[in-house]
């Protein structure tokens, strides 16, 4: 049995906030939070669910695991609310803040932990991300050019310009062997320093859903805080790109995913309209 060392159990501050933003799928959320208590065993830390859209089914999940802190909303309020309500509610010095679709692996938290402790000037770093059949995911990126939505998202990113382009933003000339300052890392999975997120403040709630972690890495980086690329340290991820259905004109007519995505993207270039790109070593 796994114990626990959180707030309500323990007066001490834990070295370590584990925190879950979740969204109606109670069985994915299982997984995660049974792999969380698997993978977590050498240091203090608690662990928060913050839920959005709450069924009756997450609920019931939730009866399973008393010593875990379940916060919910009634509505679907978007992610930057749920990251940041996980910032407001946890204690630990170090944030592990994963979407509900994460597995943690043996060694990710202790890696993660060790790499932070060692370099003060890391304000967020991000795991690499993987399918469950081994395969890699994207999860580190340059940022985003206004062609970049663009070439994403209609046949242009298959001409060759598009694809040299898209290449670059992916970050494939990087061979992923060892840590690397990049950009922005996908939000899914952040370590971060509690003392930079004081620093840097909040997510922009302004996005609802995509860009906000653009943005939140972004603003680290004005703030003087590296963010890093960990290659060595994986997380599965259950990433179903959602946005990317139905091809251009199908995701444009049917998928509120996409105009979330390009919303989302409108907002970040209006933000940032005429500001210099942080310099950076990427």
């Amino acid at each position: 049995m796994v114990l626990l060392l959180s707030i309500a159990a323990t007066s001490m501050r834990p070295k370590l906030s584990i925190a879950i933003n979740s969204y109606q799928n109670p069985e994915l959320l299982r997984l995660c939070l049974e792999s969380v208590f698997r993978s977590v065993k050498d240091a203090s830390f608690e662990v928060l669910v913050v839920d959005s859209a709450t069924e009756e089914a997450t609920r019931l999940v939730m009866e399973d695991f008393p010593q875990v802190r379940f916060f919910h909303y009634e509505k679907n309020v978007g992610f930057p609310v749920l990251l940041n309500r996980s910032l407001e509610e946890s204690t630990g010095e170090f944030m592990l803040l994963i979407n509900h679709d994460i597995i943690l692996t043996e060694n990710t938290v202790p890696e993660l932990l060790s790499l932070m402790e060692s370099d003060s000037t890391i304000g967020i770093a991000g795991p690499r991300q993987v399918n469950f059949n081994g395969s890699e995911q994207a999860s580190c990126f340059r940022f985003y050019r206004p062609w970049t939505i663009l070439y994403r998202r209609t046949f242009l990113g298959k001409l060759p310009f598009g694809k040299r382009h898209l290449d670059w933003f992916l970050m494939k000339d990087y061979d992923r062997k060892l840590p690397r300052q990049v950009d922005w890392i996908m939000g899914s999975a952040m370590f971060v320093r509690r003392s930079a997120v004081e620093a840097v403040g909040p997510m922009d709630t302004r996005f609802f859903l995509y860009m906000e972690d653009v943005d939140w890495c972004r603003r680290f980086w004005e703030h003087g805080w590296k963010v890093i690329h960990i290659p060595s340290v994986s997380v599965f991820h259950y990433h179903g790109k959602g946005s990317a259905r139905g091809g251009f004109l199908g995701s444009l007519l049917l998928n509120r995913l996409t105009w979330y995505h390009i919303t989302s993207a409108i907002r970040y270039f209006l933000k940032y309209l005429g500001k210099p790109l942080p310099k950076h070593q990427s």
